[in-house]
């Protein structure tokens, strides 16, 4: 079946489907997803399952939750503090967690990435930086080669810090961009000019780091077509490795600041999808390539590597290189993901630095996959990364057949088709007639996350009076 992820769907296409998948949906870093996880899972059940005999590589992410300033889009788990004290006792809990998981994983296990997000890590000064780094090299050796990324806020970010980071072999940086329209920025209290952006990639790449990543944000308040063009411009002739192009999640429910921005400050649905196909088109037209949901990155990326021999995966942190890799999460709020459990920890650093002191492992709610989830958990990635789903590959990784395991597929995505979200092919040539491949149209591109529900076996439909669980998927 021909490969189509690189070409653009048509405008009049997509308002035509506006109106049937402009609900709520997950965003599928996992599946299931955590609001049907349970505190069944607990930091004694986390410690058996990290605790198995395993010579596997791991994944490393750190959440550092803390920041100076609330930017108002945001709802991420994070701290206002301007009071940098609170640093100190909270990695000394950290060392607590990490020494503690150390000892459970065993020294077989080596580091092939590794994660600091938040919050703000910068928020660290260098020695705090250095300290933190040196923990977790002790703890978890990397393997030659290892992938170690940062975000950063260039606001609050020096060379030095970044140099600090590069030292204990940091090499990859994630720049928090958003939106570069003054009037956007002072919307969402998180004004950051070119400058300081520009200024923050060219230290990393002088420092040896290999890789610069944007983050940008479709869909926020007073964002109109060609405010967002000229971000793009800009954000193209700094020319990052990766690009991840997020839509704005308003979630009033989670963050109550969102709340400010009233609804006439928001971009419709339509217009949302409209800022979309403007990123998709100039991206393309710069040289990026389309990864899965929201990526785009040059094609010497690893990313694009990945893309290519099949190894892309998709978790919490994102679209990432290392397929069927535990990753192991420290910090508040921090999850965990093993081939078969989900662990998240306490959100908040006060519960979170208890459950530690008191010898435990902080783990707050979590699950167990069963052999179905673990099956429409790779039907999803699939979905997710490779833009398709096969018969065949399924067979090679189960052994089993999709068409007995899952009768009703054909009869459950056959609203996709008929709108054109998928194609099927019945005659593939690594198989037979009986081989059936679904394929993501550049259409489907833009409601990946409704025909990634169509696999949920957890969703249910809203009580009226019910609280939200999930953004829109438009």
């Amino acid at each position: 079946m021909k490969d189509r992820r690189q070409e653009l769907p048509k405008l009049d296409q997509v308002r035509e489907r506006i109106s049937r998948y402009a609900g709520a949906g997950p965003r599928y870093t996992s599946y299931p997803t955590a609001p049907v996880w349970s505190d069944a899972v607990d930091g004694g059940a986390l410690g058996r399952a990290l605790a198995r005999p395993s010579a596997d590589p791991i994944s490393v992410y750190v959440h550092i939750p803390y920041c100076e300033k609330l930017c108002t889009y945001c709802a991420c788990n994070r701290v206002i503090s301007r009071d940098h004290s609170v640093v100190e006792p909270f990695l000394d809990r950290l060392e607590l967690e990490a020494r503690r998981l150390s000892s459970l994983l065993g020294t077989e296990r080596p580091r092939v990435q590794m994660a600091l997000g938040g919050g703000t890590p910068t928020y660290l000064s260098p020695p705090e930086l250095d300290r933190l780094g040196r923990l977790l090299n002790d703890s978890f050796p990397a393997r030659a080669e290892s992938e170690a990324s940062v975000e950063v806020d260039p606001r609050v970010t020096t060379r030095e810090q970044l140099a600090v980071l590069a030292g204990h072999g940091f090499n990859r940086i994630s720049l928090g961009v958003q939106d570069l329209s003054p009037r956007v920025q002072q919307a969402i209290r998180r004004v950051q000019s070119v400058e300081e952006t520009e200024r923050v990639a060219t230290w990393a790449r002088e420092l040896g780091y290999r890789s610069v990543h944007f983050d940008l944000i479709y869909g926020l308040p007073f964002q109109t077509l060609d405010s967002f063009a000229e971000t793009l411009e800009q954000v193209t002739q700094l020319r990052p490795d990766r690009i991840a192009l997020y839509s704005y999640a308003h979630v009033t429910w989670v963050s109550k600041q969102q709340r400010g921005f009233e609804r006439h400050d928001l971009p419709s649905p339509e217009q949302k999808l409209e800022l979309f196909l403007l990123a998709i088109r100039r991206l393309l037209d710069a040289g990026y390539a389309y990864l899965g949901l929201d990526h785009f990155v040059l094609p010497h990326d690893a990313l694009a590597r990945a893309a290519r021999d099949g190894s892309l995966r998709r978790n919490f942190m994102g679209y990432t290189t290392e397929r069927a890799v535990d990753l192991i999460a420290l910090g508040p709020s921090g999850i965990t993901e093993l081939a078969d459990v989900y662990a998240q920890s306490h959100r908040g650093p006060d519960e979170w630095g208890a459950a530690l002191e008191a010898g435990g492992l902080p783990t707050l709610r979590g699950w167990l996959l069963s052999e179905d989830d673990v099956r429409r958990k790779w039907l999803i990635q699939e979905l997710m990364c490779a833009g398709s789903i096969s018969s065949d590959r399924y067979r090679s990784h189960f052994g089993e057949s999709l068409e007995q395991r899952a009768p009703e597929l054909g009869e459950r995505l056959r609203a996709f088709e008929a709108d054109e979200l998928l194609e099927r092919s019945d005659d593939l040539s690594a198989g037979g007639p009986d081989e059936i491949e679904y394929a993501v149209t550049p259409l489907g591109r833009l409601f990946l996350r409704n025909i990634a529900m169509s696999f949920d076996a957890y969703l249910e439909e809203p009580k009226p009076d019910a609280a939200p669980r999930f953004s829109s998927t438009v």
